[in-house]
């Protein structure tokens, strides 16, 4: 039999937990459910229309029969696997330089994080200008040393590099993610390092990164999720050109869903993404036994 006193604090919790509840169910839970059963439709976004259900035809058409499917996946992997891990690299650089014991280190922490939290639209425009082939400061820039200088987003071979250099803006989430990994580790491993002769770069081999690699892994696998859904920097900045140099996943998602009110396509899409976002997601958990440190392991 439930005591007076607990049935009273669970009919408290439920009540309180009760607006995060309903809308996690009304407006996450329901419209995933709603959209796996749209993918298995032929729906044109037609309130007086029911969509009509086609089984696997979409999932089949994206596969076999869109050549735009797999040039938009092929132009995400490009963009993931330029930007992650220069993002990692910049980023535990960053966090490196930023760890010191400095006067005014705060205010350089400050400065190098703003610009992540900055707007996706605003950053876009701007990088617009930057990369601008005639008046924009990067070839300006280029100009003066003497070197090429790239068309940027309007060239097919320089518009994704364009991008994943734009990525590299917002490094300064992952930067505070591995600053706090490395103020974590024990200042002790440093000393005894130390008194045994080690140089920076053996402390940093066999301590820095052992113990930063659970911060690694997080940053890796976040970077991972998000690069497969980058979208507001390309519709902003390129819309996908120029041709279909920078047709990325999401925004071909997008036009198939708001452009062509294809919504069942779309749907199709968004699944798709899902099962290879969780696919890489699951082979990165799978590779981190055998280089993922954790402390507290190797204590038992």
């Amino acid at each position: 039999m439930v005591k007076k006193g607990t049935l009273k604090e669970s009919i408290y919790f439920h009540l309180y937990i009760s607006p995060w509840l309903l809308g996690f169910l009304i407006f996450t839970l329901w419209p995933i459910i709603q959209s796996l059963y749209i993918s298995f439709t032929d729906w044109e976004m037609q309130l007086n229309v029911t969509p009509k259900f086609i089984g696997m035809g979409n999932y089949k058409n994206l596969l076999f029969d869109d050549p735009l499917f797999w040039i938009s996946l092929k132009n995400t992997f490009y963009y993931a696997f330029g930007s992650v891990p220069l993002g990692l690299l910049l980023a535990l650089i960053l966090a490196l330089l930023l760890n010191q014991k400095l006067r005014g280190i705060t205010i350089f922490r400050t400065i190098f994080y703003l610009p992540s939290v900055i707007s996706g639209v605003a950053v876009a425009l701007l990088w617009v200008w930057i990369f601008n082939p005639q008046f924009g400061i990067v070839n300006a820039i280029l100009a003066k040393l003497g070197l090429p200088t790239p068309g940027w987003l309007t060239d097919p071979a320089w518009a994704m590099p364009a991008l994943i250099i734009m990525s590299l803006w917002g490094v300064g989430g992952s930067m505070l993610i591995f600053l706090a990994g490395l103020q974590g580790i024990p200042t002790e491993f440093y000393e005894a390092a130390e008194i045994d002769g080690a140089n920076w770069w053996s402390k940093f081999k066999h301590i820095t990164l052992p113990m930063l690699s659970p911060t690694i892994f997080f940053n890796l696998v976040m970077g991972i999720i998000g690069s497969f859904q980058v979208f507001t920097n390309v519709y902003i900045m390129t819309s996908g050109g120029p041709g279909t140099a920078t047709l990325v996943y999401v925004l071909y998602l997008f036009q198939n869903a708001f452009l062509y009110f294809k919504m069942g396509y779309a749907s199709a899409m968004a699944w798709i993404l899902f099962v290879i976002i969780l696919v890489l997601t699951l082979l990165v958990i799978k590779s981190s036994a055998f280089w993922v440190y954790y402390e507290t392991e190797a204590k038992r």
